[in-house]
Parts: C-alpha cells; structure tokens; sequence
C-alpha cells in the first residue's frame, strides 16, 4: 500500500511537471491586456475567450503582457464570418522603435462565400518586404483554428493546425539580419483597412455588416523557462516538409523570392536559402 502511494506520488508529480513543461499561460486575464478599442475588445468566460469587434468608429487590439525571446506560440483563432471585405485581423509578434523585429500573421477579409488571405512576413531591424500569401484550405470562419509561431536561433516556422506553411531560416550566413537580439510581444488586432485590405482596395468594407468580431481561445506557449527547450533546435522533420511542400504548392498565392517584376536586378539575398516557389 505504500509503494502504491509512492508510485502514485511519483505519478502526480511527473504529471505536474510535463504539464508545467506543455505551455505557459491560457488565460487572456493573466497573459494578455486589451489595449485599445475602448470596450471593443473583450475578455469572456472567466479569461477562456477574448473577442475583438470592428464597427464605423474603431476598431480593437490587445497585447501580451509578457515580452518573448525566441518561443513556440500557439493562438486558436475563428475570424470574421460573412462579407468580411475591407477588415485585417492581424496576429503576431513585435519590439519597438525604428529597427523593430516582427513576425506577421495576418488575415485579410473577402466578399462571402470568397477566400481569406493569410498574409505573412517577417522585419528584421526595422526591413520588412518578405511577403508571402496564402489561401486555407478550410473556411477559417467556421470554426477555431490553431494559429503557430516557432521562433528558434535557427528559424521562424509559421504553421496552420500544426501544417507548416512558412519556413524562414536565420539569413545571417548571406549577410542579412535575423530576429534574434530584441524580445517581442505578442499582439493582435482587428482593423479597417478597406485601402488596401482586399482586391488592393476595390472592394470596401460594408458597414452594415458590422460590428465585425474576431474571437481567440486557447493561447499556450512555450519559453526557455523550465527544462523543456527542445524547441529552441527544433527543424522542419521530412513528413512535415513534405506536408510544406503541399501547402507551397496547392495554396500559396503570392511569394516575394519569386516577383520578378518586383525584384529585376535579382532576388533578396534570403531567397536563395529560404527558396523561391
């Protein structure tokens, strides 16, 4: 009865650890602060939901209240149904000031029954200009969906329900700059930018269709606090660069490495060890 109770000491105890060791946070209350929108962004269900909203006057943002260098975050993500046209929810991770690094995550709205794009770049010291552009394979507005940033020494690997979609290796070998030095806070907004935002600003957004809501749930992450770092080497294994092959094949709409118009003297230096589509 004894070693039964030890086994079961141990057993609790392992437990504990591995779950301490899965992710940090899971809860908006703790982890994150609703930052601008004046009441349009909220924190629901005892801080298991947060919902941003988008009408005439504002949109609404929030930010993490911890800052991160190099991490694995995962965000479930269900977007503005309907004709979502003219709106950007925006996800990702950024410091501060001029040279600011950032990791981009953003969803640019369509007319109904049209697709969304996923938007993605990377800046580092302050250049951006590295975009590459996506449709999903399934209607993000349907339901959640697990929204990935794995941010090592070596690589920024965007990933879709744990499909990898984006690989962008450290460049510094060619001579460019890698995020690596400044710590980055996670934000997210939902915002009109019927300018641009959808079919380069032909399509505006229809106000009647507001207010707009974006909703989040499930935010975990994992940093160089406790033992479980394996992250911090982890690469792309042959299944899952297969599964980002398919992913560049089948649905990726627009990549930078691959713009001649747009780069006639030559491509950015990155591209040749990141890959042209």
């Amino acid at each position: 009865m004894a070693s039964m109770s030890y086994l079961s000491l141990v057993l609790m105890i392992t437990l504990l650890i591995n779950s301490c060791m899965v992710a940090l946070g899971g809860n908006f209350y703790q982890d994150f602060a609703v930052t601008w929108g004046d009441g349009r962004g909220k924190i629901l269900n005892n801080g298991q939901l947060l919902t941003l909203s988008l009408d005439k006057t504002s949109g609404s943002g929030f930010q993490s209240k911890n800052e991160y260098l190099f991490g694995k975050i995962d965000m479930q993500i269900k977007l503005v149904p309907g004709n979502s046209a003219g709106t950007v929810t925006a996800y990702y991770l950024s410091s501060q000031g001029p040279t600011h690094d950032e990791i981009d995550f953003e969803f640019l709205g369509n007319l109904s029954g049209d697709p969304y794009i996923l938007h993605t770049n990377v800046f580092s010291q302050g250049k951006g200009n590295r975009e590459q552009q996506f449709y999903l394979w399934f209607d993000p507005t349907a339901d959640f969906h697990t929204y990935s940033i794995l941010w090592n020494p070596q690589r920024i690997i965007f990933s879709v329900d744990g499909t990898p979609i984006r690989e962008f290796k450290n460049p510094e070998s060619v001579g460019v700059a890698y995020p690596k030095n400044q710590a980055m806070r996670i934000y997210s907004s939902l915002w009109n930018a019927d300018d641009w935002a959808t079919r380069g600003g032909l399509v505006k957004t229809d106000w009647s269709q507001a207010p707009f809501t974006a909703s989040y749930r499930n935010f975990n992450s994992l940093t160089r606090v406790g033992n479980n770092n394996s992250w911090l080497n982890e690469a792309l294994d042959s299944t899952s660069q297969e599964r980002l092959k398919w992913v560049q094949k089948n649905y990726m709409i627009y990549n930078y490495c691959s713009d001649v118009k747009r780069f006639p003297q030559g491509f950015p230096p990155e591209c040749g060890i990141n890959g042209a589509a």
